[in-house]
């Protein structure tokens, strides 16, 4: 097992071989889990109370968990099939070269999430150096996290799995989960905070949209990691389950803070009153300090595919070398930038994802019938090439899609008004990709008779 992972270490964008995939089911559901284990999963539960109420919040929670992973795990299923990376997927859908366009808009937004992660770690961990020794030292723990996260990305994800993962933080954190759950239903009145009805500053319907939006974030990495799966069953259930169950949790959690000991959802300042309220629970600072260890594997999976996704543009870069210069570019921008108004840039980038999804479902479930052929993905001309690198149509599909999305959700903070925002945007995006893309291919703009034969 050690050598499949030294070998799974430098992958390129190239096919992984059977006999190089080594993420069982389990090993799969644990680097899920552990990415769905985080102090922003339970912020977005914040979010949902008390414009509704308590179970309101939860049946919202639970419909939009269920569509969401379902979504990811479909996204999983195609990368064990096809052997590459996600943004390679989206050669067959859009090209070769159509595939740049939206690897360059994951790069940014990758390397502003992990720029974001980074800065949330550094914060707790100044909260909690300041609260047991009175001590603060913000820009060495911004170091400290950009280094981890960057030896992570270079170390790779099966030995973070295998050796990290799974010997030692999914027991912590299953350990600190329960009891942060315990401490709250022994502590406050669960029955009475169910009773309470919410505001109706949120409707039901934006509740679900923005408990889907997160596991569908996540899209644009799915495949980095599913290609390394031993079977398309373990792809499927392993990222569908291990995101779908701290997806639930700790958006209950979440939720719970705030109808409980009522901690305020800032959205300038999210995560700050999260962690001050979770220090505050008796021994709190023990629960803050593993949580925060286990926060490191989000940074690590957007340093990690931020690599893996330039490689879509220039493969010929090594990907420890590119890792090291992201995990730098990290380092500079989390010491420099507060990224208030950064995240929601990365909002506006985030909605493209959604109907990216929808064509590329389209494309591999209904008109392809699951048949992509990996070694036309780098072939120039190929069945993949279209018209210039780029199949026209099916980007159309996509823009629209994305139109759509902005058209209903609209990005409030930058001032971009949704026409019916209580509606929710996520679901009738992606739908309206998916049967545009589909319609496209009944009259013969995408899916051309050339990839066709090829496939058949």
């Amino acid at each position: 097992m050690d050598a499949i992972a030294e070998r799974s270490s430098e992958l390129g964008i190239q096919p992984v071989p059977l006999g190089r995939r080594a993420l069982g089911f389990f090993d799969s559901f644990v680097l899920w889990a552990d990415l769905g284990i985080s102090f922003l999963v339970m912020v977005v539960g914040m979010f949902l109370v008390p414009g509704l109420g308590l179970g309101q919040a939860l049946l919202a929670t639970l419909i939009g968990a269920v569509i969401g992973n379902l979504l990811l795990a479909l996204g999983a299923l195609i990368g064990a099939d096809v052997g590459v990376p996600t943004m390679v997927l989206l050669r067959p859908v859009l090209g070769i070269r159509g595939s740049y366009l939206p690897t360059v808009l994951n790069v940014v937004q990758l390397i502003g999430w992990a720029t974001f992660e980074v800065i949330v770690m550094a914060q707790a961990t100044d909260l909690l150096t300041q609260r047991l020794f009175g001590l603060s030292a913000y820009p060495l723990w911004v170091l400290g996290y950009a280094v981890l996260t960057t030896l992570f990305a270079v170390w790779g994800p099966v030995r973070l799995v295998k050796q990290f993962l799974e010997r030692y933080i999914v027991w912590l954190v299953l350990a600190t989960t329960v009891w942060i759950t315990v401490a709250l239903f022994t502590s406050y009145n669960i029955g009475e905070l169910l009773a309470r009805p919410g505001t109706g500053d949120l409707t039901f319907l934006a509740a679900v949209d923005l408990v889907v939006a997160l596991p569908i974030s996540w899209f644009p990495l799915v495949a980095d990691y599913s290609r390394l799966s031993t079977s398309k069953s373990a792809a499927f259930w392993g990222t569908g389950l291990g995101y779908f169950i701290p997806q639930v949790w700790f958006y209950a959690l979440g939720a719970l803070l705030v109808l409980g000991p009522g901690v305020s959802a800032d959205p300038n300042a999210p995560v700050a009153p999260l962690l001050a309220a979770i220090a505050g629970l008796t021994n709190g600072w023990i629960a803050l300090l593993i949580l925060l260890i286990d926060e490191t594997d989000e940074g690590f999976a957007n340093v990690y595919s931020t690599a893996v996704s330039i490689q879509n543009l220039a493969p010929w870069l090594s990907q420890r070398n590119l890792s090291i210069a992201i995990g730098g570019l990290v380092l500079i921008l989390a010491e420099a930038l507060p990224l208030t108004q950064y995240e929601s840039f990365l909002l506006l980038i985030g909605s493209v994802f959604v109907p990216l999804f929808g064509v590329l479902a389209a494309d591999y479930f209904v008109v392809r019938r699951g048949r992509y052929v990996a070694r036309e993905l780098f072939e120039r001309p190929g069945a993949y090439w279209y018209l210039g690198g780029v199949q026209w149509g099916a980007l159309v599909c996509w823009l629209v899609g994305a139109a759509v999305y902005l058209a209903i959700g609209g990005i409030a903070p930058l001032g971009i008004d949704g026409l019916a925002p209580w509606l929710g945007a996520t679901l009738p995006s992606l739908a309206v990709s998916f049967l545009l893309y589909l319609v496209a291919a009944q009259v013969g703009l995408v899916g051309g008779a050339k990839a066709s034969a090829r496939e058949g």
